[in-house]
């Protein structure tokens, strides 16, 4: 397929108590996932509706399990997009256990101790998070400021609040 910015899309939405959440597929992967506020994320300007497609249904049971305080043990196939920094990122994000929070310092410092890193920022950590293609999968709601400090989240702080709080209560419930 081509660029992103030509390439044709498949999208559905799936409803959560947050909003209702939109998720878009290359046809085989999920590349999208945001709260769907009207805006869509650069280059999924060219989508066709799409709701029976596998991952999409895959997708949205992830997220119905989710949001039902159960800890999904399964993801629907992601294709994540972005630099090989961004990527790299994400793979830091990805392993952030449910419940827990990480500083953008402490991911900085993460992949300070990979190969080819040594000056990797928190600020250079926060644009990548905030270019995070596919929301809640990618847990970029658990990435905080210093000292646990909410700053940004491409659907809002309150969002990012309210889904930290539901999975603190689920992980007290299950882990506690």
């Amino acid at each position: 397929m081509g660029s992103t910015s030509s390439t044709s899309f498949f999208v559905a939405g799936c409803e959560s108590p947050l909003g209702r959440i939109a998720m878009a597929s290359d046809g085989s992967h999920l590349v999208g996932l945001w709260f769907d506020d009207g805006q869509h994320p650069v280059g999924i300007a060219t989508a066709l509706s799409c709701p029976d497609m596998e991952v999409l249904r895959l997708t949205c049971s992830w997220l119905e399990l989710f949001f039902a305080g159960q800890v999904p043990d399964f993801f629907p196939p992601i294709g994540l997009r972005g630099s090989p920094f961004r990527q790299r990122v994400y793979q830091q994000v990805l392993a952030i256990p449910y419940g827990s929070m990480c500083s953008y310092g402490e991911v900085a410092a993460r992949l300070n101790r990979q190969p080819g890193f040594s000056a990797t920022s928190a600020r250079a950590v926060g644009n990548a998070v905030a270019h995070n293609p596919i929301l809640l999968i990618v847990p970029c709601h658990r990435v905080v400021g210093t000292r646990g400090a909410l700053t940004g989240y491409a659907a809002g702080v309150d969002r990012k609040a309210a889904l930290l709080d539901m999975e603190r209560r689920v992980s007290s419930r299950t882990y506690g």
